[in-house]
C-alpha cells in the first residue's frame, strides 16, 4: 500500500477498537478507491465481508441504494449481547440526522464523515511545508485520491520533500519552524544556498496571511514578518484605534491568521525570551510606540511592548491618586504575570509597591467608614480594633508598604504615595480623636478588656513551666497578628489584646509587664525620677525591672532576642537548664524608631516578627514549649515627622518628663487639642498629671522622629498577648527532594535581588506533589531578609510561604531587611520543621551602594 492509505486506515482503526460499529458517510464518494484497496478488489457480493483496517479486524458493509437492505445485512453481526466490529460505508448519501435507518447503530457505535484533502493535508504536513501543501492542495481544484496518493508517497509529478523542514529539523511543525527563523538568521546562509526562499514565504503566506516578495534579502523578510506579528499581535489586543504607525502594518485576514499570529507571538516569548525582548524593543522603536498616546484602560491583557508595562503601571499610579484603589487593585492583579515582569525583578518591584499602595488606600477607606459610623464606650472602639477584620489591618497594610518601600532602589511615584500616605494619617487621626473621647467619657477605663498589668498572673503565671515570656518593645497589635501567623501551624497559638499602662512609655509599659503589678501599681515620680512602683520597689529602669523579676521568680534566666538567636542549640540547653521561667527581651523595634533613622526602622520591623517567631521555634526545639509574648506599648508611625500645624505647645508648668505623644508633670496649660487626667484617676498613688494630645499630634518636644508613643491611641495603648505552645519535637531530617538555585549573587548589592529554585531538578519527582517552603536571608543565627515576591508561584505573604511544583522553576525576589549583616546566606526551610532543605553554599557579603 502507501502513505495515505496507511494514515487514513489507522483513523479508521481507531474508530472501530474504540466504538466496534463505525457507521461511515462518504458523502462525495471519495474514499471509494480506498475502500477497493481495503476489500481487495471491486465488491462482489452484497453481504458483509471480513477485512483487516490496520490490524483491527471488521466485516466490512456497503451502501448500495437501499438503506433497509444495509440495516437486514449488518443486524446479525450486531444482534448479540457482544457486537461485531462493523464499518458500515456509506458512499454518496448525506447523513440524516434526525430520521435516518441506521440511527440506532449510530448511536450505538459512532459516525465517520472524514475529508479527504485534510486528512490528505496531514500526511503532506509531514514531509511539506504548509505554503507548498497549500499549493498542492488548491481549495478550489478536485484533486482525486489517487493523485493524493502519489503526492503523499513522494512519486514523479510532486513537489520535493521540504527543504525547510529538513534545515529546521530540530522544529515542531509550521509554527515552531517560523518563530525559529524569526528569533534567529544563523541558518539564513543554509535557506538561500538551498534555494528555500520560496518555501518560507509560502509558508509565511499560507500561515500568517502575509505576501512577501521571496527574492528580497532575508533580513528584510525577517523584519517585515516580525513587525507584522508583534504589531498584529499588539492590535489585537487594543480595545481602541491602533496608532497611526501601524497604518502601514497590514494586518491578518482571517480569524485562523489572526490565531497564527497570537500563537508565534506567544510562542517567541515562551520559547525565546530573552531574544524575544530585543526583538519587540526594536520593533517598539520602528513603530514610534515608546510614546504612543493611548487609553490605558485600552490596552489589552498581553504586554507586547515594554512600553504598555510602564504605561499601565502610571495609569494604576493615577488610579491611586484619584482615590479609586479597588480599580489600582484590580488592574495590578490583572497584570501580575506580565512577560516584562517576570524578567525584571525592579520593575515588578515597582508593581509590588503599587500594590500595597492600593491595598493601604483601599483599607483606609474602609475604616475610615466604619469610624465615622462608631459610637459607644471605649469597649466598642477596642472590640472594632481587635476584632477578626477588624481595623488592626489598617496598621498591617501601612507597615508592609512601608517596610516595602524603604527597600526600593527607586521609589514610587511621588503623587500617589503621597495621597495614600495622607489617607492613612487622615484616619489615624480620626481613630485616635475617637477612641482618646471615648475613653475620657468611660473615665479612662475599658470595661472588660484585660489591662497590661494583669498580663503575669492571669497569663504568664499559669502556664505549665517551664515558659518562655517575650516582651517586646513597641510591638503594635498587628504585629502580634502576624506573628501568629508565621508560626508553624502545628503550633497552638491565641491573640488576645490587652490595655496599656498609660504614658505609653517604655519604663511605664515594661514595668506593668512585672511579676506583681496587678496587686500594686502606680507610676511616680521618685528622686527626679519617673517610674512605675511595686509593692516598694521603685522601677525606672531596665536593670531594676531585672533585679524586681529576679526576686519574685525562682530559676530565672534573663536573655536578649539577638544573643538567643545566636546561641548554638547545645550551649542554649545548657544556658537554659533548670530554667522555670525564661525571659527573652527585644528592643529592636523601639531601638530603630527612637534613634531618628526613619528608613531603617521601617526595614526593621518586619524582621523582628520573623526572628520572634524563629526564636519561639528555637526554644521549643530545646524543650521549652509554652511562650508567651506580649510589649510594653505600641506605636504611631508615619512616613514623615508631623507638620507644624499638628505640633502643639508644651504645657509648661512643673515638667518632669516631655516626649511628642505625653507631658508628665504638674500644673502648666492644657493646650486646645490636648486631654489632660491626674494620676489618681488612672489609680496611681501620685500626685502626677499627664497631658495627651488628643488626635495624632505631638508636642514640641525637639527631633525630627516620625516613630511615636506615649499616647491613648489605640496604635500605642492596645498591645498583643499572644500564648503558643510549640510541642517538643525530635529533629527532623528534610524529606523533600531536592532543590536547586540559580542566580545566587556574587554579593548583595541591592536590598531586593532575585534566585531561581528548582524542586526535583536532579530527578523526576514521578507524581510528586508541590512542596510549601520558606525562603529566608540568613546571618549570624538571625533572619535578616524574607520573600517579597514570587513569579509565577504561589505565595502566602502572611507566612512567607511559596509553593514550589516539581522540575518547575520559581524565580524569588528577596528583601533584605537588616543592612548591618556583612554576609549571609540562602536558605529554604520546611515551614513546619523547620529543616533545612536547602542552603547557598558560601556566605555572600553584603556590599549595598556597590
Amino acid at each position: 500500500m502507501h502513505t495515505l492509505h496507511d494514515y487514513v486506515a489507522k483513523q479508521l482503526a481507531d474508530k472501530i477498537k474504540s466504538r466496534r460499529v463505525v457507521v461511515w458517510y462518504d458523502e462525495r464518494g471519495e474514499f471509494e478507491p480506498f475502500v477497493d484497496e481495503v476489500r481487495g478488489g471491486p465488491r462482489a457480493v452484497s453481504e458483509p465481508v471480513p477485512v483487516a483496517v490496520a490490524g483491527a479486524k471488521a466485516s466490512l458493509a456497503e451502501y448500495a441504494g437501499s438503506m433497509f437492505e444495509l440495516r437486514a445485512v449488518v443486524e446479525p453481526h450486531v444482534s448479540g449481547d457482544t457486537p461485531g466490529s462493523v464499518v458500515i460505508y456509506v458512499p454518496g448519501i448525506v447523513r440524516d440526522r434526525r430520521a435516518s435507518v441506521l440511527m440506532e447503530l449510530e448511536k450505538a457505535g459512532t459516525t465517520w464523515a472524514p475529508q479527504l484533502k485534510q486528512l490528505a493535508k496531514n500526511v503532506l504536513l509531514e514531509k511539506y511545508t504548509l505554503g507548498v501543501v497549500d499549493e498542492m492542495l488548491p481549495f478550489d481544484r478536485k484533486v482525486s485520491y489517487e493523485d493524493l496518493a502519489r503526492a503523499a508517497a513522494g512519486n514523479s509529478g510532486a513537489e520535493p520533500p521540504s527543504i525547510l523542514k529538513s534545515i529546521f529539523h530540530d522544529a515542531s511543525g509550521n509554527d515552531g519552524l517560523l518563530t525559529a527563523w524569526l528569533v534567529s538568521d544563523a541558518r539564513d546562509p543554509e535557506i538561500v544556498s538551498k534555494e528555500a526562499t520560496r518555501e518560507l514565504t509560502k509558508l509565511v503566506k499560507a500561515r500568517l496571511g502575509l505576501d512577501l516578495v521571496a527574492d528580497s534579502p532575508l533580513s528584510k523578510l525577517r523584519a517585515i514578518t516580525l513587525r507584522y506579528v508583534l504589531a498584529g499581535e499588539f492590535r489585537l489586543d487594543l480595545s481602541c484605534d491602533a496608532p497611526a504607525s501601524l497604518d502601514s502594518v497590514g494586518k491578518p485576514p482571517t480569524k485562523d491568521e489572526e490565531s497564527a499570529v497570537r500563537e508565534i507571538a506567544r510562542r517567541l516569548r515562551t520559547g525565546h525570551a530573552d531574544a524575544y525582548a530585543a526583538l519587540a524593543d526594536r520593533v517598539e522603536e520602528e513603530l514610534g510606540l515608546k510614546n504612543a498616546k493611548l487609553p490605558p484602560g485600552a490596552l489589552g491583557s498581553i504586554d507586547t511592548f515594554r512600553f504598555e508595562e510602564r504605561a499601565l503601571l502610571r495609569h494604576a499610579g493615577d488610579l491611586i491618586s484619584n482615590g479609586k484603589f479597588g480599580e489600582a487593585l484590580a488592574l495590578v492583579a490583572d497584570r501580575e504575570q506580565s512577560f516584562w515582569l517576570d524578567r525584571n525583578v525592579s520593575r515588578k518591584a515597582q508593581w509590588e509597591a503599587t500594590r500595597r499602595m492600593a491595598e493601604l488606600g483601599n483599607v483606609a477607606m474602609e475604616v475610615r467608614k466604619a469610624v465615622n459610623k462608631t459610637s459607644g464606650d471605649a469597649a466598642t472602639w477596642l472590640d472594632a480594633y481587635v476584632s477578626k477584620d477588624g481595623w488592626f489591618r489598617l496598621d498591617q497594610a501601612q507597615r508592609r508598604l512601608e517596610a516595602w518601600v524603604a527597600n526600593l532602589d527607586e521609589e514610587p511615584e511621588e503623587r500617589p504615595l503621597g495621597v495614600v500616605r495622607r489617607t492613612h494619617e487622615d484616619t489615624c487621626h480620626a481613630m485616635a480623636e475617637g477612641f482618646t473621647k471615648a475613653l475620657v467619657k468611660a473615665g479612662w477605663t475599658v470595661p472588660g478588656a484585660l489591662h497590661q498589668t494583669r498580663v503575669w498572673s492571669e497569663v504568664v503565671a499559669d502556664k505549665p513551666k517551664p515558659v518562655a515570656y517575650f516582651l517586646v518593645d513597641a510591638m503594635r497589635f498587628e504585629m502580634g497578628v502576624e506573628l501568629a501567623e508565621r508560626l508553624p501551624k502545628t503550633s497552638e497559638v491565641s491573640v488576645r489584646a490587652a490595655v496599656g499602662a498609660l504614658p505609653s512609655i517604655t519604663p511605664i509599659g515594661m514595668a506593668a509587664l512585672q511579676p506583681g503589678a496587678s496587686a500594686s501599681f502606680s507610676v511616680v515620680e521618685q528622686a527626679g525620677k519617673l517610674g512605675a512602683r511595686i509593692d516598694d520597689g521603685f522601677l525606672p529602669d531596665l536593670a531594676t525591672r531585672k533585679k524586681h523579676a529576679a526576686a519574685r521568680v525562682p530559676k530565672l534566666v534573663d536573655l536578649a532576642l539577638d544573643e538567643l538567636l545566636s546561641l548554638q542549640p547545645s550551649k542554649l540547653s545548657k544556658k537554659l537548664d533548670g530554667a522555670q521561667v525564661v525571659v527573652v527581651r527585644s528592643q529592636e523595634i523601639d531601638h530603630a524608631g527612637e534613634t531618628g533613622f526613619t528608613f531603617q526602622a521601617r526595614q526593621v520591623m518586619d524582621t523582628v516578627i520573623d526572628n520572634l517567631a524563629r526564636a519561639i521555634r528555637k526554644l521549643a526545639a530545646a524543650r521549652i514549649e509554652h511562650a508567651v509574648v506580649s510589649a510594653d506599648h505600641g506605636h504611631l508611625f508615619f512616613a514623615n515627622d508631623r507638620d507644624e500645624s499638628m505640633r502643639t505647645d508644651a504645657p509648661g508648668g512643673n515638667t518632669v518628663e516631655l516626649h511628642r505623644r505625653c507631658w508628665i508633670g504638674r500644673g502648666g496649660a492644657t493646650s486646645v487639642g490636648c486631654v489632660r487626667v491626674a494620676a489618681s484617676s488612672l489609680g496611681y498613688a501620685s500626685d502626677l498629671e499627664f497631658v495627651f494630645p488628643a488626635a495624632t499630634g505631638v508636642f514640641k518636644a525637639g527631633g525630627d522622629l516620625a516613630f511615636h508613643h506615649g499616647g491613648p491611641s489605640l496604635q500605642e495603648l492596645v498591645v498583643p498577648v499572644l500564648t503558643v505552645r510549640t510541642k517538643v519535637r525530635e529533629s527532623v531530617r528534610p524529606s523533600a527532594g531536592p532543590i536547586e538555585a540559580i542566580g545566587l549573587p556574587d554579593a548583595v548589592t541591592n536590598r531586593i535581588f532575585s534566585v531561581t529554585f528548582t524542586y526535583g531538578a536532579k530527578q523526576m519527582l514521578l507524581g510528586a506533589a508541590g512542596i510549601q517552603v520558606r525562603p529566608l536571608l540568613m546571618a549570624a543565627g538571625k533572619q535578616v531578609g524574607s520573600v517579597g515576591m514570587a513569579v509565577d508561584a504561589q505565595f502566602d505573604r502572611a507566612t512567607g510561604t511559596v509553593k514550589l511544583e516539581p522540575n518547575k522553576p520559581v524565580t524569588i525576589a528577596f528583601l533584605l531587611s537588616d543592612e548591618s549583616a556583612a554576609s549571609l546566606r540562602v536558605v529554604v526551610q520546611d515551614p513546619t520543621t523547620d529543616a533545612e532543605l536547602y542552603r547557598s553554599p558560601t556566605d555572600i557579603p553584603v556590599r549595598l551602594g556597590v
